[in-house]
């Protein structure tokens, strides 16, 4: 089943964010490489896909587990949780409707 993860970030999380962030893409790379992969990226502080030094208010995953329990441990061990860089992860049980598979 697909799951929606979304971490929001601490206030002032650049410098930290972009600091874990080999860490985080290799998880992602990991999930992709698996197939489970939907979408995931960053979501900008402002209205810009650059958001320079405004930074990013948080990220956005869908993807494919098992079940809620293995999405929320998957989420759980995001190097951006143990480095502070999410105050809150939230992950729903997700329903493609579009784009038609």
């Amino acid at each position: 089943m697909l799951y929606m993860i979304v971490g929001e970030d601490v206030p002032n999380s650049l410098e930290n964010r972009l600091a874990t962030r080999p860490a985080h893409l290799a998880r992602l790379e990991a999930l992709q490489n698996a197939g489970r992969i939907i979408l995931g990226g960053p979501l900008p502080a402002i209205d810009s896909p650059d958001p320079g030094t405004a930074g990013f208010s948080g990220s956005l995953i869908v993807g494919e587990f098992e079940s809620l329990t293995a999405a929320q441990a998957w989420a759980d061990a995001d190097p951006y949780v143990a480095a502070g860089v999410y105050a809150r992860v939230t992950v729903k049980p997700f329903k493609q409707v579009f784009p038609k598979g």
